[in-house]
């Protein structure tokens, strides 16, 4: 049974609850060691803004955060008073849990440095899928994160030897394709993502490519730093320990509501209430830094935001691949004035897009995951136990880029215009 249920049952206080869900004794702490960390900004909630936890002033031991919160508590200090502290105790117990060193985890410092970090975050994440089966959103993103990790880490290995001049030739080859069978006006129909991989692809240098990876490590981290707290605190003090994080204003009613949805055990409401999840993982948490990396460096940013769409490979059971979903059509009008429309196996959408990243989510993952959890579990089960280090080196789609997008050339293919709409 949950502790939620528990202490539903036994009708004990909030106050009890969260003593209870802190799991170890309190430190004493003197009124003026609470005042220092009262009102405390969250200076570095987002991680771009350097290493570690939420505040700098903040202490990493578990049982200190403790102390200081059952003080806090026990004056009766509102909740938004201590926000701060309460968002690093939870924190902190969920980079434990997970085996990571919060004070040390810096994104800024590169794949190979935080590998480990990633393994275990995601590892994490199945591990809470696999002991709580309303909890898809971590199951989802423990298995999307493999197709992501294994990305990164060939993105890294791209930064070191440089193969973006193949890519930018073999995006050329595709661009010089299309106008050769749909005309030269083709071209401005052509995805923005790839005319700019065939335009920048050589001015991309190993030092933009690192910029880039810093910045998706860093909403890895953000990610992690936003749902699971919210996580821990569901599965070790439920609904009454979420409660105190919408009172201290760490979220709003829509997210306590999709708490409550998740822990109502019907099939629907668990399904709405990790979509709620996911759609703040995209947007709140990291919706504005795709944005920031798009426009890096204008055309660059554009280049390699569309490239990590286009060689995705999803892990999810039945989610075809992003450059399968809404792939690029050409209209153009044949030789003997028939409207034809030219078809190509690449995505006519980005991924760092909000809107088109979101139907892409709504239409493959969120669907065919629960699916997977409701219908067919065994399977999903034997997949999210699999090391994750497997998981990870199973999915390196990057370095095949440019057989890619020469297989696109060969593939494209003209048919009469409005076929299969």
């Amino acid at each position: 049974m949950r502790i939620g249920a528990l202490v539903r049952g036994a009708g004990l206080t909030l106050a009890a609850v969260l003593t209870l869900g802190l799991g170890t004794a309190g430190t004493a702490v003197a009124a003026d060691d609470l005042d220092h960390y009262l009102d405390l900004p969250l200076v570095n909630r987002d991680a771009a803004q350097g290493p570690g936890g939420v505040n700098p002033e903040l202490p990493y031991d578990e049982g200190e955060l403790a102390g200081l919160l059952d003080e806090a508590r026990s004056r009766g200090v509102p909740p938004t008073r201590y926000a701060a502290l309460l968002y690093q105790y939870w924190l902190v117990d969920a980079t434990t849990k997970a085996g990571i060193d919060l004070a040390s985890w810096n994104p800024r410092a590169g794949v190979q440095a935080n590998r480990e970090n990633l393994i275990r975050s995601y590892r994490y994440y199945e591990d809470l899928q696999l002991a709580h089966r309303e909890l898809q959103w971590a199951g989802m993103g423990g298995q999307v994160g493999a197709d992501f990790g294994g990305g990164l880490i060939d993105f890294e290995l791209m930064s070191d030897i440089y193969d973006l001049p193949g890519i930018a030739d073999a995006a050329r080859t595709v661009v010089n394709t299309v106008v050769q069978t749909a005309g030269p006006q083709a071209l401005a129909l052509l995805p923005a993502g790839l005319r700019a991989l065939a335009d920048a692809g050589t001015r991309i240098t190993p030092e933009d490519l690192r910029w880039i990876l810093g910045m998706i490590l860093v909403m890895q981290k953000n990610i992690f730093s936003d749902l699971m707290p919210m996580h821990d605190a569901y599965v070790t003090g439920g609904l009454p320990a979420l409660s105190e994080f919408e009172a201290a204003g760490l979220f709003g009613d829509d997210i306590m509501g999709a708490w409550r949805d998740i822990a109502s055990g019907d099939e629907n409401r668990v399904a709405t209430g990790n979509a709620t999840l996911l759609r703040r993982e995209q947007d709140w948490a990291i919706g504005g830094q795709w944005d920031q990396t798009r426009a890096y460096k204008g055309s660059v940013g554009e280049a390699i935001t569309y490239l990590s769409g286009a060689a995705g490979s999803p892990s999810v059971a039945g989610v075809i691949p992003p450059r399968e979903f809404r792939p690029v059509r050409v209209p153009f009008t044949g030789a003997n004035g028939e409207p034809l429309r030219l078809v190509l196996p690449l995505p006519s959408w980005n991924w760092s897009v909000l809107d088109d990243r979101w139907d892409y989510i709504t239409g493959e993952l969120l669907p065919k995951y629960k699916w997977q959890v409701e219908n067919n579990w065994p399977a999903l089960e034997a997949t999210l136990r699999t090391p994750y280090e497997v998981q990870l080196e199973s999915h390196r789609p990057l370095l095949n880029i440019p057989q890619l997008l020469l297989s696109a050339a060969n593939e494209l293919r003209v048919e009469p215009a409005g076929q299969g709409d």
